[in-house]
């Protein structure tokens, strides 16, 4: 008997499979052929039912288990499961209005972000993740310089987000005091409510138009500003709920564990598989070795964007075992990035 493709699969053995994966996700233990005669609601033999589990293994969508003759789900099951076989439980009112209640739109950034990794974490019982937006996509409210010695100064910026960012710069040459008021004047009065880069953007055009009386004072602008507000480094991501994979079975080797918590310290792949998801249409599912990340192997990444005003801000979502609920987790997470996505919309409007 050769292998045979998702569509290949007659009826019978796509319920046979959906019925073993849920019973596999519900309780953990490889699914013998009797379990799932019982499960399935099929007047069909164990006998019958241990042939289509056979094909099922040779074309790779389940496998034997090491201690008992059960079957259980591979990623390639995993994904005809959730992509063709799933029944979807969208969330309810109440839990969308608990959702929403844990997102106020009065909260800042940082804080809504915590309170998402938090809530997806909590709510999952995995690790809940959330990609940090970049500053230059918010507009700025108000900024201030401080002058520490002769050669640099902290600027402190204020965005419409509510968040605060101190940062230090080196000057190109010294500015006194009154300088940096007038410097710091002219942006707030003028470039209040518009975001970094187009800051930067405009400053270039004004010092080409306006030559005659400020043409010093427009340079020093535009040097301090471009040093001021450009572009910060890497994306970071926040992360909640690391020890709850602790007691997975399926994550119970010790290498692998090690392999999985190193991987969330050093971030970058993770944040690789992320950004993959940034201009995603939904939700998108990394079931194993999808992932193209070794330590994620044994595990699924649940995400999806969000954003405000818009533009597209980060990813969030949810990082658990591949024997998870897909029915319960990818709902929460699609309602997730909603309501972080209206808070901040609210937090932080257009400009």
């Amino acid at each position: 008997m050769s292998p045979k493709t998702e569509n290949q699969l007659d009826p019978r053995a796509r319920h046979l499979l959906r019925a073993l994966v849920a019973q596999y996700v519900r309780d953990g233990q490889p699914v013998g052929s009797r379990t799932l005669a019982q499960a399935c609601g099929l007047d069909v033999s164990p006998a019958t039912i241990r042939n289509v589990m056979a094909d099922l293994e040779e074309s790779g969508f389940l496998s034997a288990a090491h201690t008992s003759a059960g079957r259980i789900p591979t990623p390639r099951g995993y994904r005809l499961f959730v992509d063709s076989l799933l029944q979807m439980q969208p969330l309810g009112e109440a839990d969308m209005e608990s959702i929403r209640r844990q997102l106020p739109p009065t909260a800042g950034t940082s804080d809504l972000l915590a309170s998402v990794s938090n809530m997806l974490s909590g709510i999952t019982r995995f690790v809940g993740i959330v990609t940090v937006p970049r500053r230059e996509h918010f507009a700025f409210r108000h900024i201030d310089f401080v002058a520490l010695d002769a050669t640099r100064v902290m600027v402190i910026l204020v965005f419409t987000d509510q968040e605060v960012q101190n940062r230090i710069v080196e000057l190109a040459r010294p500015l006194a005091t009154g300088e940096l008021e007038w410097i710091a004047n002219y942006l707030n009065a003028n470039f209040a409510g518009l975001t970094l880069d187009e800051i930067r953007r405009r400053l270039v055009r004004e010092l080409d138009g306006d030559r005659v009386r400020l043409d010093r004072m427009m340079a020093a602008t535009v040097l301090l500003a471009d040093a001021a507000l450009r572009p910060e480094g890497d994306t970071d991501v926040v992360m909640t709920g690391q020890n709850n994979l602790l007691g997975v079975q399926e994550l119970s080797d010790i290498d692998r564990l090690r392999e999985l918590f190193d991987a969330f310290a050093r971030k970058q792949d993770l944040l690789r598989v992320l950004e993959g998801c940034i201009h995603a249409d939904g939700v998108r599912l990394f079931i194993g070795e999808e992932s193209g990340v070794a330590s994620l192997e044994q595990c699924s990444v649940v995400a999806t964007p969000y954003g405000a005003g818009g533009k597209v801000l980060g990813v969030l979502g949810v990082i658990g075992p591949t024997r998870m609920r897909y029915e319960r987790v990818i709902p929460v997470v699609q309602a997730t990035a909603q309501a972080l996505s209206q808070a901040l919309n609210v937090a932080a409007p257009t400009p």
